[in-house]
């Protein structure tokens, strides 16, 4: 879980004071306090080479793990989002431009969230990605902090994010036994 709080001026506070001590005996405003948590809701697994994915309504990318070569599995895992306890509103965006999965990379725009994955045939095959945008009351979720982590082989790993992180990103080179990274950022809100 992660806290953070609206820091206030101290001039700010030593008028308002004086202000409230002439208006009323009211105390002084406290610090607007947000809790964030991400939280794992759901999980897949399909056929590498015939695999189209898409998490449920108001959930994002956290994990992804496969095991073996195209006709073996890829399991995906998705997470909610919570603020101060409400969900996270998710609004998916389109699928990107299609990349030769053996030398792909795709990161999404800003302040967005995997949330979806195609992948047809072998290494040869086409890969494409879904990005969604996040929202709370009305306000943009925004994602910092973006980390790519080393190499997983790809054709044995299981990667999920902390409960603080979204996947944001993925690279792979080569067939099952090259290489796959994952891109994955912080999740804040300005407060």
């Amino acid at each position: 879980m992660r806290t953070y709080s609206k820091a206030v001026n101290a001039a700010m506070v030593a008028v308002s004071a004086a202000v409230l001590a002439v208006i009323s005996p009211a105390p002084a405003a406290s610090a607007e306090t947000v809790t964030i948590k991400v939280v794992p809701a759901y999980s897949e697994t399909q056929q590498e080479s015939v695999s189209w994915f898409v998490c449920p309504t108001n959930q994002v990318l956290t994990g992804r793990s496969h095991k073996g070569d195209e006709n073996a599995d890829t399991t995906y895992t998705c997470s909610w989002i919570f603020i101060n306890d409400e969900q996270v509103k998710v609004s998916i965006g389109d699928w990107s431009l299609s990349q030769k999965e053996s030398n792909s990379s795709y990161s999404s725009p800003p302040d967005q969230a995997l949330v979806g994955r195609r992948h047809a045939l072998d290494e040869n095959g086409p890969t494409l990605y879904r990005s969604a945008s996040l929202s709370w009351r009305g306000k943009t979720v925004r994602l910092i902090d973006p980390v790519w982590t080393g190499d997983l082989k790809e054709s044995n790993h299981n990667y999920q994010t902390d409960t603080q992180r979204v996947l944001i990103g993925r690279a792979h080179s080569g067939d099952e036994n090259g290489n796959t990274r994952y891109q994955h950022a912080y999740v804040t809100i300005d407060a």
